[in-house]
């Protein structure tokens, strides 16, 4: 009861009151690791030293809310879908994890707005948002555990801003699209799709990158080299203004 108490104390006398009373409005629950969530929006532009030299920005979190997101998005498809192939399966996760769809997300739950960042680049297409939502996502996994980052993910996030019949209807075999698109404006499009040499832990082991005329369009990586040139055909849709992609 008192360490309760004084966790209280911490976190309404706190000058980060209105942050961290954010945070527990958005996943439902109290933040009790604090500084996670902190470290969670402060991109690495914006990153600072602690006493041991140790970097201060959300990229190892990021690194690991990857991973529970796709472990997270893998299980709910898998039982949402228990009739579907495994070629199914990996579309429709390639298309809810993608880094746009996140960055997205991040404006939708309005986490944006307590981004910490020292980049011009800053706008609603910019990959730091996206970063930002796995970081946070991160965040919450050390803090609650798998369950609490699966109940938010799915019940917070899925359930209210992913329409998975939409996404099942869609047209979403990106490297046809390019392909076609290539072939209507007599445009060479060359796909590179290679296994990556080292690979750690729960990262893609594959990596494809596309080339229109000769000029690099789009990269993307994945659990296999079909994943992977559909990720990097989505990017090359994305930077050519063909398709969103979302």
């Amino acid at each position: 009861m008192l360490r309760d108490l004084r966790y209280r104390i911490k976190l309404f006398s706190s000058s980060r009151k209105e942050f961290y009373s954010f945070i527990k409005a958005t996943t439902g629950f109290s933040p009790l690791k604090l500084r996670l969530y902190d470290l969670a929006f402060i991109h690495k532009s914006a990153s600072s030293a602690d006493l041991l030299g140790q970097p201060i920005n959300n990229e190892r979190l990021e690194y690991l809310g990857d991973a529970v997101i796709g472990t997270i998005v893998a299980d709910y498809l898998y039982n949402r879908f228990p009739r579907k192939d495994e070629g199914f399966l990996t579309q429709m996760r390639s298309r809810i994890v993608n880094r746009s769809f996140l960055t997205q997300l991040t404006f939708k739950l309005g986490l944006n707005h307590f981004v910490t960042s020292n980049t011009n680049t800053v706008n609603e297409s910019s990959h730091i948002f996206g970063d930002v939502f796995e970081a946070f996502i991160g965040a919450i996994y050390l803090d609650y555990g798998y369950q609490g980052a699966k109940d938010f993910l799915i019940k917070k996030v899925l359930s209210t801003y992913v329409d998975v019949h939409a996404l099942e209807r869609s047209d979403n075999n990106f490297k046809s699209q390019l392909i076609e698109w290539g072939q209507k404006n007599k445009r060479e499009v060359e796909f590179d799709t290679q296994e990556k040499p080292v690979s750690g832990p729960n990262k893609p082991p594959f990596v494809s990158i596309i080339r229109i005329d000769g000029q690099i369009a789009g990269k993307g990586e994945g659990y296999s080299k079909k994943e992977a040139q559909q990720n990097s055909a989505c990017k090359a849709l994305e930077n050519f203004d063909i398709n969103d992609c979302i």
